[in-house]
């Protein structure tokens, strides 16, 4: 499948049009299919090995939203943007994390699981003994930032508003949720919706250091 790239002119206004959203409109909500996009995002985000170490809880009940408002030090996005998203981690990822992996492999490569063999065994090994010292608990929580950064981007894209939040309280979002008894741990949040035309945040320049300062090329 090769598809024509997007505008980069086009791109480059969306960048410059995100902000982190502080203050969302409540009445506007996501339309379901732009929010299937959304999900797709989250579906398609790469990961290391492509092991998907995460579930990702998109909070609809409006009560339970509420029970997450406090220990998200009253962030009212929490409560107010079209949809929450918590982003958790797979907790303590082992061989029969890989074992999956590589069933879904053979499933949609329509091929035998022998077939995988040395890359399950290459990947047991890295958890097993990793080249260098790895918490895989860190490691998958790492990972879930790589499908905030492919959600918020689409979300760009797409003319969504969104807010990444790591101003919560974990251990709470774990009970309220009864994550640990899933076996995921809460990692960000990322409320997603639509800017309150009272925003005051949404017409501040961004502010970032010039790519003079920040990419570096080594030729």
């Amino acid at each position: 499948m090769n598809n024509p790239p997007l505008n980069p002119v086009q791109v480059l206004e969306q960048l410059h049009w995100r902000y982190a959203t502080k203050k969302f409109a409540p009445d506007k909500k996501i339309p379901e299919a732009i929010w299937k996009t959304l999900e797709q995002s989250l579906v398609l985000a790469p990961s290391s090995f492509g092991l998907q170490p995460w579930q990702f809880f998109v909070i609809r009940n409006p009560e339970i939203r509420q029970k997450l408002l406090e220990p998200a030090w009253g962030q009212k996005p929490v409560v107010e943007a079209s949809h929450l998203v918590v982003f958790a981690n797979k907790q303590n990822v082992n061989e029969q994390d890989v074992n999956r992996y590589i069933q879904r492999m053979a499933e949609v490569q329509q091929a035998p699981p022998e077939n995988f063999a040395g890359f399950a065994d290459m990947v047991k090994g890295y958890l097993k003994e990793p080249p260098y010292p790895l918490e895989p608990n860190k490691w998958a929580a790492k990972q879930t930032y790589i499908a905030l950064g492919f959600f918020m981007t689409c979300a760009a894209m797409m003319g969504i508003d969104t807010l990444p939040m790591e101003g919560f309280m974990p251990a709470q979002y774990d009970e309220i949720l009864d994550l640990s008894s899933k076996g995921y741990s809460a990692v960000v949040l990322c409320a997603a919706g639509y800017r309150a035309n009272d925003d005051k945040n949404a017409d501040k320049p961004k502010i970032r250091y010039p790519s003079t300062e920040v990419v570096q090329y080594i030729d």
